[in-house]
């Protein structure tokens, strides 16, 4: 696929990373300047968006616009990029730049990421986003539709993606060293956000330095109050965020979704489901069953995700190292939370205590003595430091041309987000309630009272 800009012109093509499963996107530099500086232009500035727009520009892109809702987070990233060009409203912001971009990030609450993402994308831009890739289930759908038909580079915030670690566990997985894959536990130490908990009634002045309008974005409108949406606590909104599950699943679950192809649920449970409160947050805890059927040779699975303290069965629990049933112990008796992923195989298991996949070890331990890696099949990263510098790196690097592609594109990050977001739908439901999912169709087939949750409109001047 081709495109044209005024700027530059770069030839796009898929590219394909080891596995059926992974498939990354590529593009080759084809202008009459090759040693032409990319441009970005950042969406949401502040916490993790401002690491995201350093990380970029350590990659020898230039920031040439800078946006955020709040003017004091604004002010102070402004002043490590003082030629970007300011703005409090994306839409502005990629209208007045236009051609002046070459990337855009985007690092905003999660009912804004598909609305900034898919028109930088319609426009022809690489995309950045953060996770989860949306907010909304039909969403992350037209995210990897759009991405595929403009043919840009894009890459999802999940960074785990980018470690090595991730990468060889997943090619111990499906070498067959832990047999077939029968269920995968999951469980967090999320939230560790105010959860369970209704409306504030009344409201606050906004304040001067805010744009809520842009803020709020596309989810309906509704009065400003003083530190309970605008700041860290609006993941635990239905409106904004997408709690305890979509915020960490994109990290924790993407080993062995990785590995064992789990997209497209057949059905969904969420077996403790206090239920959503008063329509209005996420239950301070769940857990939730995913069914996966066969799939491209592998055997039916079971994926079950716990947060807020729910723990897998001591069956699980005592299979794993003492030191860490020590820390589940402790848990137990109040002390602080865990997170773990477990994938077990009728030859062993495969425990991660890191959330982003990257540490693992096989169990038993002394069945898996001396064992001896498999054949490297996905391709590593050279580039040495943290995870989000490695992602980062992986990115530019592939608009450049001079990488083979992006694991976390928007084909593999839209279908993992996909999956996980199903699992709120099922907190939507009662206690137990099995919900039958048509996931080419994106609709439960015998609760139809969830579908509408699929998606949402927009408030009035905020497209998809």
């Amino acid at each position: 696929m081709t495109r044209n800009t005024t700027r530059r012109t770069f030839i796009g093509q898929t590219a394909a990373v080891g596995t059926a499963a992974l498939v990354g996107s590529r593009l080759s530099r084809a202008d009459d300047s090759p040693n032409q500086q990319l441009t970005a232009a950042c969406v949401g500035v502040g916490g993790k968006g401002s690491s995201d727009t350093s990380h970029i520009a350590e990659q020898g892109v230039k920031i040439v616009g800078l946006c955020d809702v709040d003017g004091g987070t604004l002010t102070k990233k402004g002043r490590e990029f003082p030629d970007a060009v300011q703005f409090t409203d994306y839409r502005e912001m990629l209208d007045k730049l236009g051609d002046k971009v070459d990337i855009v990030t985007v690092s905003t609450p999660d009912h804004n990421h598909a609305a900034a993402a898919v028109k930088a994308m319609r426009m022809g831009k690489h995309v950045y986003c953060q996770k989860p890739l949306t907010w909304s289930i039909r969403e992350a759908r037209t995210m990897r539709e759009v991405a595929a038909e403009k043919g840009v580079v894009t890459q999802m915030g999940n960074q785990g993606t980018s470690e090595n670690g991730l990468r060889e566990a997943v090619e111990i997985i499906q070498s067959g060293a832990l047999g077939d894959v029968s269920s995968v536990h999951i469980w967090s130490n999320r939230p560790i956000w105010p959860q369970g908990t209704g409306r504030p009634a009344g409201e606050d002045p906004i304040p001067e330095n805010l744009n809520w309008d842009a803020w709020i974005g596309p989810a309906p409108m509704r009065p400003f109050k003083q530190g309970v949406y605008h700041g860290f606590k609006w993941r635990g909104w239905v409106d904004f965020g997408t709690g305890a599950l979509g915020d960490l699943a994109c990290h924790t679950t993407n080993m062995p979704v990785m590995a064992l192809r789990l997209w497209g649920p057949v059905a969904v449970t969420a077996v403790k489901n206090p239920g959503l409160f008063e329509g209005e947050t996420y239950p301070e805890s769940s857990s939730i069953k995913f069914e996966f059927p066969a799939r491209e040779g592998l055997p039916p699975c079971e994926f079950t995700w716990y947060d807020g303290g729910n723990l897998p069965p001591d069956e699980i629990i005592k299979q794993l190292p003492e030191g860490f049933q020590r820390r589940i112990e402790n848990q137990k008796k109040g002390g602080r939370k865990t997170s773990g992923a477990v994938v077990v195989g009728s030859k062993g298991l495969l425990f991660s205590p890191d959330d982003y996949g990257a540490k693992y070890y096989l169990l038993p331990e002394d069945k898996y003595k001396g064992f001896e890696k498999p054949e490297q099949k996905l391709p590593r990263i050279p580039f040495k430091g943290g995870g989000d510098q490695r992602q980062k790196w992986e990115f530019v690097s592939t608009i450049k041309g001079d990488y083979g592609g992006t694991m976390s594109n928007f084909g593999y990050a839209g279908r993992l987000t996909e999956t996980i977001l199903v699992g709120n739908l099922a907190l939507r439901a009662g206690e137990g309630q099995r919900i039958e999912w048509d996931a080419k169709n994106l609709k439960s087939t015998n609760v139809s009272a969830v579908n509408e949750f699929v998606h949402r409109d927009y408030r009035e001047g905020w497209t998809l």
